[in-house]
C-alpha cells in the first residue's frame, strides 16, 4: 500500500486515477481548490485536502505531502482561463509542488504534461495556447533539473471515450488522442515501477496493453 498525493485532484484524469489507486488498496490524498468538491472526492475513497495550488505557498502544499510515497501533478488552469493563469497554475503550480515534495522528503513525482511542448507553440498560435505550451514546457524542464525521481507523461488530445487499455508510449510518438481513463491507468502503472523515473514519454492510444507498453518504454531507454 502506498500513499499518493494528487495535485489537481478533482480533474477528470485524477478522478479516474483515484478510483484505480483506491481499488488497489492505496491511500490517496486529493488536493483541490473548490471546497464544494469535497463530497465528490470523499465518495471516491480519497482524503480531501482543500488547497488552491495557484495561491498556495510551498509550505501549504508540503502539509498535504507529509508521509506520502509519491506525488502526481495533474493540475491545469483548464479551458477558458487566460494566459496569465497558464503560468500561475501549469508552471508555478508544478514548481511549487515539486519544491514541497522535496521539503516533505517525497522523492517520487509524476507529472502530466502535453505532447509536443518541447517544439514550442505552432506559428500563429493565439496568446493563450502559446502560454499553455510554454508553461508546460518550462514546468517539465524545471522538474528535470530537480532532485526528484520524476516521470513526465505527455498525452495527446484528451477524450472522455471509454478506456481501451491499449496505448503507444515512447519518447516520441505521432500526434493522436487518448481517453483520460487510459492516461490514468498509465500513471497508476508508472507509479508501480521505480524504473520509470527519469523518463519523458509521449502517450497516445495504440495497440499495446499498458503494462507491456510501460515495460517496453523502460527497456528502450
Amino acid at each position: 500500500m502506498s500513499r499518493i498525493v494528487l495535485i489537481g485532484g478533482h480533474g477528470k484524469i485524477s478522478r479516474h486515477l483515484t478510483s484505480l489507486l483506491v481499488a488497489n488498496g492505496d491511500e490517496v490524498v486529493s488536493v483541490f481548490r473548490n471546497p464544494d468538491h469535497r463530497g465528490d472526492i470523499e465518495a471516491l475513497g480519497a482524503e480531501a485536502f482543500v488547497c488552491d495550488v495557484e495561491t498556495a505557498s510551498v509550505s501549504d502544499l508540503q502539509k498535504a505531502m507529509v508521509g506520502a510515497d509519491a506525488v502526481v501533478f495533474a493540475a491545469g488552469a483548464g479551458p477558458g482561463s487566460g494566459a496569465a493563469r497558464k503560468r500561475t497554475v501549469d508552471f508555478e503550480g508544478s514548481t511549487k509542488s515539486a519544491a514541497a515534495a522535496e521539503q516533505a522528503g517525497v522523492t517520487r513525482f509524476v507529472q502530466v504534461s502535453a505532447i509536443g511542448v518541447d517544439e514550442g507553440p505552432e506559428p500563429g498560435a493565439d496568446e493563450v495556447w502559446t502560454a499553455y505550451v510554454e508553461a508546460k514546457r518550462d514546468a517539465d524542464a524545471a522538474l528535470r533539473r530537480s532532485g526528484l525521481d520524476w516521470t513526465i507523461l505527455r498525452p495527446g488530445a484528451l477524450t472522455d471515450d471509454e478506456p481501451t487499455g491499449l496505448v503507444s508510449l515512447a519518447e516520441h510518438t505521432e500526434r493522436g488522442s487518448i481517453p483520460r481513463a487510459d492516461v490514468a491507468a498509465v500513471i497508476a502503472a508508472v507509479l508501480t515501477f521505480p524504473e520509470t523515473a527519469g523518463h519523458t514519454w509521449d502517450l497516445i492510444s495504440g495497440e499495446t496493453p499498458i503494462p507491456a507498453a510501460v515495460a517496453a518504454a523502460v527497456s528502450a531507454g
